[in-house]
């Protein structure tokens, strides 16, 4: 079992130090984001049957992944320490899988200004603004679940 106060940690420092293109170092706004990403919350998630992973590098936490109860990614962060290691790749892999296995022929999500180039070049094509998210910039996206032939 992890620990969801490392799950915490790297979700509050990935927010604060890589999305600044998304909060522009507003306090306000980081704050309301990272409201929900505490210890005590994160269990609630994972008692109310959230699908959590953490992914390590070279021993040490590196990124959160979830999946929501309708197929949703709901979380894909990865800690400032470990990106360009390919670790958020490795982990939005295993979420696609994880889709894939759970009969899910396509994937959503939506993405931050921070994110969406990550998300497009493995796949993910936009498909409009998120019209339940006023704090934040948001583009929603899908992609195809099928085997490319």
């Amino acid at each position: 079992m992890f620990d969801v106060f490392d799950l915490s940690r790297i979700l509050v420092r990935s927010i604060t130090q890589l999305c600044v293109a998304d909060h522009a170092d507003d306090p306000e706004i980081i704050a309301q984001w990272t409201a929900n990403k505490n210890p005590a919350t994160i269990r609630d998630w994972i008692d109310a049957g959230a699908q959590i992973w953490l992914a390590e590098q070279a021993g040490q936490p590196a990124a959160v992944g979830a999946l929501g109860q309708d197929g949703d990614i709901t979380l894909l962060y990865i800690d400032p320490d470990h990106t360009g290691g390919g670790v958020g790749r490795a982990l939005l892999e295993k979420l696609e899988r994880e889709l894939i296995r759970a009969g899910h022929a396509e994937g959503r999500l939506e993405a931050t200004k921070t994110a969406y180039p990550f998300y497009a070049r493995h796949g993910w094509q936009a498909t409009g603004g998120c019209s339940q998210r006023t704090d934040l910039s948001c583009l929603h996206m899908r992609k195809s679940l099928h085997p490319q032939h």
